[in-house]
């Protein structure tokens, strides 16, 4: 049993819709390489980043350390504008979490800095709930392009996910290994 929780989301509604699910992936060196694999990556971030600590920092210090290692373009969502604002990081982009799933579905979309759809996506900072349902929509509607969560939690939508992680020191790890493998290439 101990071997499943790890695979086990954080919310176990409509989790099997289809044969795919997500490759779990815990060494930051191999999400690094996914993302340096990108063409047109972006950063989707949310709420939950304005509301969570690990160690001193809040998580959206990470999420903007990671988009700064690979110049990925961030999409704004909720209430993450204003905070990004004042740590002067203005985002590319704002929108709600449903208006760029929908966006991001369309093949033809020119993407937040207009240079060409995104082919990779990380999530970071939603609740479970919302983003697994996000997710799905991608997995089913968006062939075209990855999906790579960011959280703490599984999601079995996701094209990449962490595992669930139950100490927020492996998850600040992660974070900080992923920052430093990005920042290399």
């Amino acid at each position: 049993m101990s071997q499943l929780a790890p695979l086990m989301p954080y919310h176990r509604v409509n989790i099997l819709t289809g044969t795919r699910t997500a490759r779990l992936v815990e060494d930051p060196v191999e999400y690094a390489k996914q993302i340096q694999k990108a063409q047109r990556p972006l950063l989707v971030l949310g709420p939950r980043l304005l509301k969570i600590t690990l160690g001193e920092r809040l998580l959206i210090e990470y999420a903007l350390d990671i988009a700064k290692a690979k110049n990925i373009p961030t999409c704004a969502t909720a209430t993450v504008k204003s905070k990004m604002v004042e740590l002067g990081v203005p985002p590319d982009s704002v929108y709600d979490i449903v208006e760029i799933v929908n966006a991001l579905k369309d093949p033809n979309w020119r993407g937040v800095r207009k240079e060409g759809n995104h082919d990779l996506v990380l999530f970071f900072g939603f609740r479970t709930d919302l983003g697994e349902q996000g997710l799905s929509v991608l997995k089913h509607f968006a062939p075209h392009l990855k999906t790579m969560t960011l959280c703490k939690y599984y999601y079995p939508h996701a094209d990449f996910s962490l595992p669930n992680m139950r100490k927020d020191e492996q998850w600040k790890s992660f974070l900080e290994g992923l920052i430093e493998n990005l920042k290399k290439e």
